[in-house]
């Protein structure tokens, strides 16, 4: 890396740096909570100020209604803006989400006000719904990309492509969003960095499964239990069955720091008809999260298989099992060292204190890319903790001083990725 590119791109973000937060409140000022998932309005916002500062198309991708309802969402549109350097070199996709968690009760602040505040410990820092997880990354990524553009005007060599990736799904699991991108063959990139958690590099996390499992008898009379088929007692088999195979699943340890073992919870159970009648249907919903050594796939078979053995003493009942989410863990693919050297080098040297390389028990839209075989990392404008940016609760907030050294580690990144 040459001294004179990274002047150059500290110079570009100096300039830039009251656009590039007010681009970012602009995002922020837009509701985009899901659910429900009406994230359209700020997809078209997104789109607007897109194009207001790139010489760029803005390839809009609009998911069909039923595939959006199927998602348990109203509307959502993806966005892919793509820019080559150069000849040849790699395809490196950024991808962040604009969807967020619902602001919730608690604030101080207007969750949609992106009001910015002077903060005696930390500086400027902006609050609102979704400015850390990830509409910051909108920003970050937006202003990597332009830095890049004005690093050509001053002849830096670069050879490449630069997609950004701007998606709408991830709290509900990512599949119309990046994970429909890439099976579209609407992109087909080399290399992927998501949206961030924290200073860190993430290069693993969990996966995570999601079933509906429903548990039919036959209704009678509380007088005469015989008239029927208990639902709840054989639940009982099921749950014992859960519990014991959760106790065993604690001995099951993952290799990488940051990931302990598997984890089984049922979170929710609902059954019965009235006090005086024998339960005809229980419905549970579990979940299981996966360590990176496991497949989402085959812990689905493990549970199917335990469910259907604990009720098949019982005349009368059957099972249903449907999945609801499947999320597959991110591993750290070979090609995932280029990266993780060009973001930490540069990290350390921007933010002067040691960054390092992690895992995390989350699940995110990475998983959609490492998937394929893209080597997928998170590093973004993330606070130096989630707990920092009060992420999913109430005055979520964000450093703006963060945000310029993040788009400055991530403009730099890119250069030693795509030079000659």
């Amino acid at each position: 890396m040459s001294e004179s590119a990274r002047a150059l791109v500290h110079d570009f973000l100096e300039r830039e740096f009251i656009r590039q937060v007010e681009f970012l409140a602009e995002l922020v000022r837009v509701p985009s909570d899901n659910p429900p998932g009406d994230c359209s309005p700020v997809a078209e916002r997104a789109h607007e100020l897109l194009e207001s500062l790139l010489d760029l198309e803005v390839e809009t991708d609009v998911v069909p209604q039923d595939m959006v309802e199927a998602n348990g969402m109203i509307s959502a549109t993806n966005l892919i803006v793509r820019r080559r350097f150069g000849s040849g070199g790699p395809t490196i996709a950024l991808n962040a989400h604009g969807d967020a968690v619902p602001a919730g009760a608690g604030w101080t602040r207007d969750p949609f006000g992106a009001e910015i505040i002077d903060d005696h410990d930390h500086g400027l820092m902006m609050f609102g719904r979704g400015v850390a997880v990830s509409k910051a990354d909108f920003a970050t990524y937006t202003w990597a990309l332009l830095a890049l553009i004005d690093l050509e005007k001053h002849g830096v060599p670069l050879h490449g492509v630069v997609e950004l990736h701007f998606t709408y799904d991830e709290e509900v699991g990512g599949s119309i969003g990046p994970k429909r991108l890439l099976q579209q063959r609407l992109s087909k990139p080399d290399l992927a960095i998501c949206a961030g958690l924290s200073y860190a590099i993430t290069s693993a996390h969990n996966g995570c499964l999601h079933l509906e499992v429903v548990i039919d008898g036959k209704s009678g009379h509380a007088a005469i239990p015989s008239s029927g088929v208990d639902a709840l007692e054989a639940t009982t088999d099921v749950l014992n069955a859960l519990y014991a195979h959760r106790a065993g699943l604690s001995h099951k340890r993952s290799r990488i720091p940051g990931i302990e073992t598997p984890t089984l919870n049922v979170g929710l159970i609902q059954g019965g008809i009235n006090t005086n009648v024998v339960p005809d249907r229980v419905t549970l919903r579990l979940e299981r999260r996966i360590i990176p050594e496991e497949s989402a796939t085959e812990a689905e078979s493990e549970l199917r298989a335990l469910i259907q053995k604990a009720i098949a003493h019982r005349p009368g009942i059957s099972v249903q099992i449907e999945p609801i989410l499947m999320a597959e863990p991110l591993q750290e693919l070979p090609g995932a060292a280029r990266m993780i050297i060009a973001l930490r080098t540069h990290a350390e040297a921007e933010f002067g204190v040691p960054i390092p390389v992690n895992s995390t028990p989350l699940y995110t839209d990475a998983r959609h890319y490492s998937t394929l075989g893209i080597p997928a990392v998170l590093y973004g404008a993330g606070p130096q903790t989630l707990q920092d940016a009060n992420a999913h609760a109430a005055d979520e907030c964000l450093r703006l001083s963060d945000l310029r050294k993040a788009t400055a580690v991530i403009a730099l990144a890119l250069v030693d990725l795509m030079r000659p």
